[in-house]
């Protein structure tokens, strides 16, 4: 009887050791800056955070994504990396960038940029996590210095926060705005997936924009 307990409590820690041998499975992180909801996901040793930009334009709704490599491998990061599927329709991929700025081009002005480019700043600034080494600010500084008309100012705001096809060697990191075609809707309840590193990353979007949203006039 005594070997037969013994036995029996073999056959219960084995299970509970392989279970305890098994590698934690990454969790998405959610906290808030400077009003912006934000997710973190790290998969790989690549970090990935994004957030819903409360700024609509006349053709997209925006997410600020800011990407970390601390793996010990150089990566490329780009915006077909980026896919979002909505809980009812079709999945939905982001305007290349020349598309993005070509509009603005068009169709935007002066308000356009500094609403995007305020927005942008103030959650990129509060964003002590990420420190851009081929972000935002180095594309700004090198596109805006010497520009006057409005229209291209907004063009050149758009081609700045747009995140682009970036090469990350280990340790470095980048931040971009992300653009989806809604005519000037906010993104609907559903799932952003991003396909980097080798892993693949899910994030749930069920919140869409908050309500402080500033529209396009």
């Amino acid at each position: 009887m005594l070997n037969l307990k013994v036995h029996l409590r073999q056959l219960t820690i084995v299970p509970l050791l392989g279970l305890l041998a098994l590698p934690a499975v990454p969790q998405v992180i959610t906290f808030e800056t400077n009003g912006l909801n934000y997710q973190t996901l790290t998969k790989g040793g690549l970090t990935i955070m994004f957030a819903l930009l409360p700024v609509l334009t006349k053709d997209y709704a925006v997410l600020q994504v800011a990407i970390s490599n601390g793996s010990k491998t150089s990566w490329n990061v780009k915006p077909d990396d980026f896919l979002f599927y909505p809980d009812q329709g079709q999945p939905m991929r982001p305007e290349a960038p020349r598309i993005v700025v070509n509009r603005f081009i068009d169709r935007g002005g002066r308000e356009d940029a500094i609403r995007l480019m305020t927005t942008y700043e103030a959650g990129l600034y509060g964003l002590a996590r990420i420190q851009s080494t081929s972000g935002y600010e180095q594309r700004r500084q090198q596109m805006l210095a010497e520009l006057t008309s409005a229209k291209i100012k907004a063009a050149a705001a758009a081609s700045a926060i747009s995140f682009v096809a970036t090469k990350l060697k280990p340790g470095e990191s980048t931040d971009g705005a992300v653009f989806f075609t809604t005519g000037g809707k906010p993104l609907p309840p559903g799932k952003l997936t991003v396909s980097a590193a080798g892993e693949h990353f899910e994030f749930l979007a069920t919140d869409g924009v908050p309500d402080n949203t500033s529209k396009p006039k």
